[in-house]
């Protein structure tokens, strides 16, 4: 129950509710280099029912071709007559992602996610189906699974089968894609890195999207520098031979969860030290910053995507989390390689 960005490695656990992670690692785009993980809600948040068994403890590890589980999700959407759908949280940087597998079955209007299961469904989405549709809605409800299973004289894929409920003519969609099962214990190469604590964390804004600057940016330089402070501003400059571009984001909220502790002691967090707000210089490729902005095309923020944050980890990384909408259906996040930059370079 899960998809990543990024080839590599994920997993599903039946205990934790959670199916599995992306993937790290990319194809030879613009995106090379780019790590991108998803962790996708079980119970509760995509699937009205969740199962998985395996006789390692219960954990399943497979890799998959983004671009056919991406043509097989966008089948059943547009062959069961929905109107909508969004894109996954990989945005399609590699040809492989890797997911927990087992066996699970949902229920949905268009988005792939049981987006009409009643508030706080926490206790698992078989209690949630006979609630999954409003009464008065004009599509006729579906029933989507997903299962490991064997095809073609005993090949492993993940099935996809929908087919819309009685009542209005049956429409059936059928995807086998072929996959290949890796050891459990193979799952620790494929978790997300381990990274410092960051120096500056910013939402961005909704009504302001960074994807439309970025692209106009990486035409005029392969590098783009971001400014980052804890006063809630950014700043994407590039410096060139015949002009200096510089675009301003102020009024930007900060996150103090999980940052590094000297901004503990900073007055725009209620401290009562003088220092002044934490600063942060990244120096990333323009197509790596644009290639991870493309979801912004596709999945509105405040709409598909609750909530993004920009983390700056000084000469280390440079990531971007984004909360889907509603929270409970999961995350995705990408983290982009930064270019080392001496303190003379950061002024």
């Amino acid at each position: 129950g899960s998809g990543g960005g990024g080839g590599g490695g994920g997993g599903g656990r039946a205990a934790d509710g959670f199916g599995g992670g992306g993937g790290g690692g990319t194809s030879a785009t613009d995106g090379e280099g780019i790590s991108c993980f998803a962790e996708l809600t079980t119970r509760g948040g995509i699937f009205l029912e969740h199962r998985i068994e395996s006789a390692a403890d219960d954990v399943i590890v497979f890799e998959i071709d983004l671009g056919q589980l991406k043509v097989a999700l966008q089948s059943v959407l547009s062959g069961l007559g929905s109107s909508g759908g969004g894109g996954g949280g990989g945005g399609g940087f590699s040809r492989s992602a890797t997911a927990g597998g087992g066996r699970h079955s949902q229920a949905s209007s268009n988005p792939l996610h049981n987006s009409m299961a009643p508030d706080g469904g926490g206790g698992g989405g078989a209690g949630a189906a006979a609630n999954t549709f409003a009464p008065n809605t004009t599509i006729t409800p579906t029933i989507v699974v997903m299962k490991l299973a064997k095809r073609n004289g005993g090949l492993p894929c993940l099935c996809i089968d929908a087919n819309t409920l009685p009542g209005r003519g049956a429409v059936e969609v059928h995807h086998a894609i072929p996959i290949r099962i890796m050891r459990a214990a193979e799952m620790q190469y494929h978790l997300p890195p381990r990274i410092s604590m960051p120096d500056v964390q910013l939402e961005l804004p909704f009504d302001r999207p960074l994807k439309t600057v970025v692209e106009r940016l990486k035409t005029m330089s392969p590098h783009i520098y971001i400014d980052g402070s804890m006063a809630g501003e950014l700043a994407l400059r590039l410096d060139g031979d015949a002009a200096s571009i510089r675009n301003f984001y102020p009024k930007l909220i900060p996150r103090f969860e999980d940052i590094k502790e000297n901004e503990q002691d900073s007055p725009s967090k209620g401290g009562g030290g003088d220092a002044p707000p934490s600063r942060c210089t990244l120096k990333v490729d323009s197509r790596k910053l644009s290639a991870c902005l493309q979801w912004q095309g596709t999945m509105l923020l405040g709409r598909a995507v609750g909530s993004a944050v920009l983390c700056m980890v000084e000469n280390e990384m440079l990531c971007l989390h984004c909360m889907l909408n509603p929270g409970t259906i999961g995350f995705f996040t990408y983290y982009v390689p930064v270019h080392y930059l001496s303190e003379d370079q950061m002024d």
